[in-house]
């Protein structure tokens, strides 16, 4: 089975969205992976060899970012995030969905305007030269990543997210 297939197989968005879908999981995947294959070794050098790796704690704080911020936007995308519906049964669907738009439209928005404040903090950081303390990184890089990510997840949120929410049937 070709890549392709497979992707179309297990994807249910369409278009552009299933490859950036896959290869945000993708990405967050190999971040998972290097971040345990990283612990397993600092925990082996550390413990057996009294010689823990260099800046472990760093990179494990900055894959974390990566990692996080490349499954948000997918996350948001499917809905995947924690949902109390305790008030569903007793509501209309009008209203759910109007609530629904509601909430999509004011986590867009937050999105994307706390993504601008966050692109600010991170090209400050990258003018002043700010780098991690141990491996001397530059931190402006990673926020400024942060913002990315924050945008392309309030684009999918406003687009798709927009779009289940209408077309959803009722129960």
């Amino acid at each position: 089975m070709s890549l392709s297939a497979w992707i179309n197989q297990h994807y249910v968005e369409r278009g552009p969205a299933k490859w950036l879908a896959f290869s945000l999981e993708v990405a967050a995947a190999i971040i998972l992976f290097v971040l345990m294959g990283l612990t397993c070794v600092d925990v082996v050098g550390r413990y057996l060899f009294n010689s823990p790796v260099h800046g472990s704690v760093e990179l494990t704080e900055i894959g974390l970012a990566l990692m996080v911020f490349a499954a948000m936007p997918v996350v948001t995308w499917r809905f995947g995030h924690v949902v109390v519906d305790l008030l569903d049964r007793f509501i209309g669907t009008r209203i759910l969905k109007v609530i629904g738009l509601l909430v999509a439209l004011l986590i867009s928005s937050s999105m994307f305007f706390l993504a601008f404040r966050i692109f600010d903090l991170g090209a400050r950081s990258i003018l002043r030269g700010v780098i991690t303390e141990y491996l001397s990184f530059p931190r402006g890089y990673i926020v400024q990543y942060i913002a990315v990510m924050s945008w392309v997840t309030a684009f999918c949120v406003i687009t798709f997210g927009v779009y289940r929410i209408l077309s959803q049937e009722k129960k």
